[in-house]
């Protein structure tokens, strides 16, 4: 048993879309600076964490052979480093119920860390401040610190350096998701692959865009989603413009890949556009699932603490 007396803590975190996703030169260490305008949706993967007495990593749901179950997974990676700041050894069983698409370009990874983060500091009490929280996620990686955040957020640095944004109302988006995925390492090769030789401008975020999203105008943050990684995604991935056309044909307001990719995202006028673009996504046959998705969602919250009954304490 934990030191809270938990048997377990569960915790729901959400997938993301870039909305506006502005990729600058490679820095000297190799990172590219971003201006990058987060939107969490309501996909979500479930982190559970319970006392063990070694790190284990388990994983079920769609695309869960494809997750690492070593020290390499971010969750696990979470874990040790929430541990090592408390002096405590990481003895907890992590699993992750995985229902955001893997390698997709969503952040599910992230979530997973941010999820597993917040898992953990519940399950052994150790009571972390936010802060120390969302600096523990800069340092697994760019997307995690959203991940634990939600709702919506301009993201600048690698992406971890965040200010909320404020959103004016819901938006309605199908996620169509591809057959495999992509490296995200790759993506941005090949985007300096692509832009080699050319003047890359320092990224910003869009004004129009921020409106939109402010206004909860549908119809002007349509006009103004941008990808700056969206060549590359489709240079690798080819197959992924058919996708994107099938979207549109389908009466989206705007398609673009998701991040990295391969997901796109197909921003829609309401629920009932929504279900009429994922069937007709399904039935282009372009994608192995089109699932609706409604933003802004929370970040990673915790829904329940399990402790021991009777019969277990006896």
């Amino acid at each position: 048993m934990s030191a809270t007396g938990h048997t377990g803590v569960t915790v729901r975190v959400p997938a993301k879309v870039n909305v506006q996703l502005a990729v600058g030169a490679p820095r000297p260490d190799g990172f590219h600076p971003l201006a990058n305008v987060f939107l969490a949706v309501g996909l979500y993967d479930e982190v559970t964490a319970t006392p063990a007495d070694a790190l284990r990593v388990t994983c079920t749901g769609p695309g869960a052979d494809q997750v690492p179950l070593d020290a390499t997974n971010l969750a696990a990676r979470a874990a040790v480093a929430l541990a090592a700041l408390h002096g405590l050894a990481p003895d907890v069983h992590l699993h992750i119920a995985k229902d955001i698409p893997v390698a997709g370009g969503m952040a599910g990874g992230s979530a997973d860390a941010a999820g597993a983060l917040l898992a953990c500091d519940a399950l052994w009490g150790t009571r972390t401040p936010r802060e120390r929280l969302l600096e523990i996620c800069a340092e697994l990686g760019s997307d995690v610190p959203f991940s634990l955040v939600g709702g919506a957020a301009l993201g600048v640095g690698r992406g971890e350096q965040l200010t909320p944004l404020e959103v004016g109302g819901t938006f309605h988006w199908v996620f169509a998701v591809a057959d495999g995925g992509l490296s995200t390492p790759a993506v941005y090769g090949e985007f300096d692959r692509l832009t080699a030789g050319t003047d890359v401008p320092e990224p910003a975020a869009s004004d129009t865009l921020l409106a939109a999203l402010r206004t909860g105008d549908a119809t002007a943050l349509a006009a103004a989603l941008s990808n700056d990684l969206q060549a590359a995604a489709l240079s690798l991935r080819p197959s992924l413009a058919a996708t994107l056309a099938a979207g549109t044909e389908a009466g989206a307001l705007a398609a673009l890949v998701s991040g990295s990719g391969p997901t796109t995202a197909f921003l829609v006028k309401d629920a009932e556009a929504a279900r009429r673009v994922a069937d007709a996504l399904l039935a282009s046959g372009t994608c192995v699932a089109a699932r609706p998705a409604e933003a802004p969602a929370p970040g990673a919250t915790v829904l329940g603490a399990t402790v021991p009954g009777p019969e277990a304490a006896s």
